[in-house]
């Protein structure tokens, strides 16, 4: 349990004015933050979150586990604050994992399968086969893979059984059901369960019955500001007895809305396990470009978005970490004496996400030999974040206009050589976040809007971003390493690249 009082807290916290609590349930952790009349932490904690690997390719988590983290990052980051202090909680979750849980008694009927999981794998590759994959982007903005929900749903369902009152759901309709708010699922968490039409914002019959998933078993969909006026966050922490959830929003999401404060014509990027790349866009963006066309948050009208996904950025530093038998902080500072490009790392362990969206995709080292250093393995590690990233941020600029600079925030933006990296890569500005807790952060400013701590307009003025890295690589080393990366990409896919080129091109405007 790590908890800390942030900057000025220890004044905020004795002052009167209202504080809002966000908390956010992640895939290895659970964090929680208190933020003060001016948007700003003053508070913060976090819980660890385990995960199994109970076969290839298997990613699972403990219910009631999850549940124990973040009542813990709660009660931690609570610590001495008066009762009545807080006036509104904001909840982000981590999206597409699912959970089957007995709807009397709470008590989880299954573990709770991962979004990493790719145990759907085969059950999408016999949909595709069968030529449903069209329909299934048509309905739901997704391309048919299985990091969304859906196939997952079909196998616990499939291998549990359902019975009379059994529970389907995500981590927020998971930990809602503890808040009593009933059998109910945030809107933007819904459009990645691959079950949602994503522009009618309802549970797609078609869908249901391409993956045999019985409605009564999901949950009522419901808008992200003041989700369920029936949840109450006493069971989060005694003092909370009577303080309203008054947002809940997907963890990238919530992300979004911290950096740009709900401004179109912005594009982030949040790193972590996974890394997202989400920028707002209308209902009728398309996904030609391998993208997922998503709802950001709905208070009010629904704010859709086109994002693309990164199956392992973080996840790949802690892999190669235990090869090597260290830890990913000290991988970070081996990769910094590494030859950059002299091997080339695509940690396809699960497949590829965006663009390529390629679940036959394998894990693949190139380039090594014999004079190949730890150094060089861990900057080739560090540098396949960076390189993913730049794919997907080029893929979304010929979807829907040129990107001029990326918004940045999670843990491994304080590495400044990957950041630097990130922006040479694409050959465009990179701006981190102010404060880490970006998704905790945007949770909790939602939540304070909704129930009048402060207006959109108070927020949007507020310093977002920090320091900012300007690209600094040649034009031709650029497309170099471009190059040698979508060279080894196309290894990674079993088939030559026809794309690397068109994808240099593409990073290479504007530069």
């Amino acid at each position: 349990m790590d908890s800390e009082r942030a900057g000025r807290g220890v004044w905020a916290l004795t002052t009167g004015d209202p504080l809002v609590l966000g908390v956010d349930q992640g895939t290895s952790a659970t964090k929680a933050i208190l933020v003060d009349v001016a948007g700003e932490p003053v508070a913060r904690a976090s819980a660890p979150l385990a995960q199994r690997h109970p076969g290839p390719g298997l990613v699972e988590q403990d219910g009631e586990e999850l549940w124990r983290s973040v009542l813990d990052a709660v009660s931690a980051c609570l610590s001495g604050v008066p009762p009545g202090r807080v006036a509104a909680v904001g909840l982000s979750v981590q999206r597409e994992s699912l959970i089957l849980w007995d709807g009397a008694s709470g008590t989880p009927l299954s573990p709770l399968v991962s979004w990493q999981d790719r145990r759907g794998a085969d059950l999408c590759a016999r949909l595709s086969a069968s030529g449903a994959a069209p329909m299934v982007r048509r309905i739901s903005g997704l391309p048919l893979d299985p990091m969304f929900s859906a196939a997952r749903a079909a196998w616990l369902l499939g291998h549990h059984g359902t019975r009379d009152g059994c529970r389907l759901g995500t981590v927020d309709s998971w930990v809602l059901s503890r808040l009593g708010a009933g059998h109910v699922i945030e809107v933007g968490s819904a459009s990645r369960t691959q079950l949602l039409d994503v522009r009618a914002r309802r549970w797609s019959p078609e869908l249901l019955e391409l993956f045999g998933v019985p409605e009564e078993t999901l949950p009522r969909v419901v808008p992200s500001a003041a989700p369920q006026a029936h949840a109450d966050a006493a069971a989060l922490h005694p003092s909370l007895a009577g303080v309203p959830v008054g947002a809940v929003m997907g963890d990238s999401h919530a992300a979004l809305f911290a950096h740009a404060a709900g401004r179109p014509g912005r594009v982030k990027v949040t790193y972590g396990t996974g890394s997202s790349v989400m920028g707002l866009a209308g209902p009728d963006a398309g996904g030609d470009e391998g993208l997922c066309l998503t709802i950001g948050w709905q208070d009010g009208e629904p704010a859709y978005a086109l994002e693309g996904n990164v199956l392992a950025a973080g996840a790949t530093l802690t892999w190669l970490a235990g090869v090597l038998g260290t830890e990913p902080e000290e991988l970070a500072r081996l990769a910094a004496r590494g030859r950059r490009g002299a091997v080339q790392l695509v940690p396809a362990f699960g497949g590829l996400g965006a663009p390529w969206w390629d679940d036959r995709a394998v894990a693949v080292m190139a380039g090594f030999g014999l004079d190949s250093r730890r150094e060089d393995l861990a900057r080739a590690a560090v540098d396949s974040i960076a390189l993913q990233v730049g794919d997907v941020v080029a893929a979304l600029e010929r979807a829907a206009g040129p990107v001029d600079e990326l918004l940045a925030d999670g843990g491994p933006t304080a590495n400044a050589d990957l950041m630097q990296w990130q922006a040479d890569v694409m050959g465009r500005v990179v701006r981190v976040a102010r404060r880490p807790e970006l998704s905790a952060l945007g949770a909790a400013h939602l939540a304070g809007i909704t129930y009048g701590v402060w207006s959109r307009r108070e927020l949007s003025g507020l310093p977002r971003h920090g320091r900012c890295y300007t690209p600094g690589l040649p034009v031709c080393e650029r497309r170099r390493a471009l190059a040698e990366w979508h060279s080894a990409v196309a290894r990674a896919r079993h088939r030559t690249s026809r794309s690397g080129g068109a994808e240099a091109e593409a990073s290479d405007r504007g530069s």
